[in-house]
């Protein structure tokens, strides 16, 4: 089981205790199956159980999470619906931010840099980071498109995303590196069409692979 940092005693104790706790989960290797409870997270981050209680009600509102009365609190399993409404949007987002998106040399060396970082975190299975710099890419993509109401509801469904990314890490890991310099070739070339399509070739990999695995339960 992954570690769990100590909290100092400091202002926002609900908010440390939601970084920390969201860290855990997101970095731990926690199956949907494994019990958690309130005591588990206070004792470990020597705090009590009411800002712990907030924190893990919070994470359960952005989908890590779920929170059985009387029996325990687990990690969020995606049912197949969830997984294809969570992917339809996301390709929804992400196809429209292509052709929306305003394409500048300072964009396509940041996606540049991002694609080549990737590869780096995948040659030493950096698995946290490597996640990370996938959700960097296309937040740049998305923010990029200067439409902030886009960018809030984009930002949104991140966290649920990060758990698919990580049941998703050893499937389709090896394949972000082309997908993404796919999408910034044709962004570089302005070719929006081939963008749209690499972002939803990309997209519908992932969902796939999802969705592939919750049929295998």
């Amino acid at each position: 089981m992954p570690a769990i940092e100590k909290l100092e005693s400091v202002a926002s104790l609900t908010a440390q205790a939601h970084r920390s706790i969201k860290r855990f989960i997101l970095a731990g290797s926690l199956d949907t199956q494994e019990r958690l409870t309130e005591s588990f997270f206070a004792d470990r981050l020597g705090i009590s159980k009411s800002p712990v209680r907030e924190a893990l009600n919070a994470l359960q509102n952005e989908g890590l999470l779920r929170i059985e009365p009387r029996k325990g609190i687990y990690v969020h399993r995606f049912s197949a619906k969830e997984i294809t409404d969570l992917y339809d949007l996301r390709e929804a987002l992400e196809v429209f931010a292509t052709q929306t998106v305003e394409i500048t040399d300072d964009l396509i060396e940041g996606l540049r840099y991002s694609v080549h970082r990737t590869q780096q975190l995948l040659d030493h299975d950096d698995k946290a980071a490597y996640i990370e710099e996938d959700i960097l890419f296309h937040q740049m993509v998305v923010n990029s498109t200067g439409n902030e109401q886009l960018s809030r509801v984009h930002c949104n469904i991140q966290d649920k995303l990060w758990l698919c990314r990580c049941q998703t890490y050893q499937l389709t890991s090896p394949d972000t590196p082309s997908a993404h310099k796919s999408i910034t070739d044709a962004l570089a070339a302005y070719d929006r069409a081939a963008a749209c399509e690499a972002t939803q070739a990309h997209i519908r990999f992932v969902r796939n692979a999802l969705l592939a695995g919750a049929e295998s339960l």
